[in-house]
């Protein structure tokens, strides 16, 4: 489960709702589901900076402009504050949810056609884009929020507010959730470093060429794995705060590894961590895919200790993240069962181990009712399996150690085992740049380090500044990524470079 850091530390503003709405869509039915399911156990794995954001959201410590803009009243609605509404209030999947609501549908044919909208229709369009991102389940199951589904159209300031204040009940009780379901022992949680930075570049952005070697380098090198460390161990204290126990396992972010981030994985306590397969096959100097050495954990014998590393198999990972979509419910459930009976068969009575590791939130939008229907299907069929059985990566190691043990972990990702979605072309290359004189300004800045400051750079090292800088279909990332930049040099009452000037 994962987002960005989107909140102005200056203002406490948020230009983006998307921890909001991926809150109430996504992070607590995905565990709630599970009631109906005691034989399913699993692995979720958490980002601090996104619970941070949760919890902000539960104190009320940050201003949501998408949400002001819907508790403004419909009639006192300015000219831009419409033009904003029209532009961002149709977020969503168009076919699998937008569509589903014929009010909804209508507004958004409306706007296509450059349709002039009516007071009602700007308010009835406030309540559809918050109400739209409610989980299916919750829109069913709590009884305003039905009653509100059956009146359609034709709502009023009042239904407007309940929507808003059913949306924080919803978060309040997600972290809850996750802490009952661990204690249960039918979920696992594991964390990723802080702000979901990409640890070997942290350490330096000189490994990109260990994963690939034509990777274009910024001119300054980005080299601080004193700031990898400590997005670990932050990781693992605000962890051991919400969670009463430090995590076994840990999730770097985008799977990116190297042999450099270890050391201070393992001095944090963690025992796991899971990568995609291909950073496996490069470690092994195996050309050709062999699930043999995939379907086991393996182990990293280093000079600080031990940790054992699983490999999530692409394939049926990539399956449920991108393609069964696309397919019935039966026939998409059907595969991927008939996947892990092929894998029964040709290891017959082998103990094995198939790791599946996706993104828990942004899959379901382009399922029919939020990817409920396939999971339950799903879920069902592999409790009634008499040859597979879900387990969490723990109490898979407590039972079977791993054994097989890898000199050399190659650095890469999920992303071809490299790191180019992050590094290389010009954009990317320019915002490590920008980076690094930031960091050393901090540096020449003296002592006492300004905590928040410092916050600011842990948060611009996130993954996912990098991830869309010359990539950004609407530029928000790009300015989201100069703002924070901009108030790291305000808060050392520093000039703000003229580069980051609008």
């Amino acid at each position: 489960m994962h987002q960005p850091y989107y909140k102005n530390l200056l203002t406490q503003e948020s230009d983006l709702p998307w921890v909001r709405l991926h809150g109430v869509k996504d992070y607590l039915d995905m565990v709630q589901i599970l009631e109906k399911f005691p034989k399913i156990k699993q692995t979720f794995n958490v980002v601090p900076s996104l619970f941070e954001q949760v919890e902000d959201y539960n104190n009320g410590l940050v201003i949501d402009k998408f949400s002001e803009l819907t508790k403004k009243p419909a009639p006192q609605l300015s000219k831009q504050d419409k033009d904003f509404i029209l532009q961002n209030f149709f977020s969503i999947n168009r076919e699998r949810v937008i569509a589903t609501f014929a009010r909804y549908y209508e507004l958004y044919l409306k706007k296509q056609r450059g349709q002039e909208f009516s007071i009602q229709d700007y308010l009835d369009l406030q309540v559809y884009f918050n109400l739209s991102w409610i989980d299916p389940s919750f829109r069913k199951n709590i009884s305003e929020l039905k009653k509100i589904c059956a009146k359609e159209r034709f709502f009023n300031e009042e239904d407007k507010r309940i929507v808003l204040d059913k949306q924080l009940l919803i978060l309040k009780e997600i972290i809850p959730a996750y802490r009952l379901f661990k204690q249960n022992g039918q979920i696992e949680i594991s964390v990723t470093p802080y702000y979901h930075p990409i640890l070997p570049l942290l350490c330096s952005t000189n490994i990109a060429k260990e994963a690939n070697k034509k990777t274009a380098l910024p001119k300054k090198e980005f080299n601080y794995p004193i700031d990898a460390k400590e997005q670990i161990e932050s990781a693992v204290g605000f962890y051991k705060q919400r969670f009463d126990t430090k995590p076994e396992g840990m999730w770097p972010s985008e799977e990116a590894v190297s042999e450099h981030i270890l050391p201070h994985i393992i001095e944090s306590g963690v025992k796991w961590i899971v990568t995609d397969e291909a950073i496996l096959f490069k470690s092994l100097k195996i050309k050709k895919r062999n699930t043999k050495v995939l379907y086991q954990p393996h182990l990293l014998k280093r000079k600080k200790g031990e940790l054992s590393i699983v490999f999530r198999d692409r394939n049926l990972s990539d399956l449920i993240g991108f393609n069964y979509h696309g397919m019935k419910e039966t026939d998409a459930v059907n595969n991927f069962m008939g996947h892990l009976e092929n894998i029964n068969k040709a290891f017959k009575d082998t103990d094995t181990l198939v790791t599946i590791a996706m993104d828990g939130e942004n899959a379901w939008e382009f399922f029919r009712n939020d990817g409920h229907d396939f999971l339950e299907l799903f879920y069902q069929r592999i409790s009634d399996s008499d040859f597979v059985k879900t387990t969490t990566i723990s109490e898979y190691l407590k039972l079977n150690p791993a054994k097989t043990e890898i000199k050399r972990l190659s650095a890469g990702s999920w992303i071809y085992g490299e790191f180019g979605k992050w590094i290389g072309n010009p954009s990317k290359v320019r915002c490590w740049e920008w980076l690094a004189d930031a960091r050393k300004a901090l540096e020449k800045a003296g002592k006492p380090v300004d905590k928040l400051a410092l916050k600011q750079i842990y948060i611009l090292e996130g993954s996912d500044w990098f991830w869309w800088a010359g990539e950004d279909p609407d530029g928000s990332f790009d300015r989201l990524f100069r703002l924070h930049l901009a108030n790291f040099y305000k808060l050392i009452n520093q000039d703000t470079p003229a580069y980051l000037n609008p």
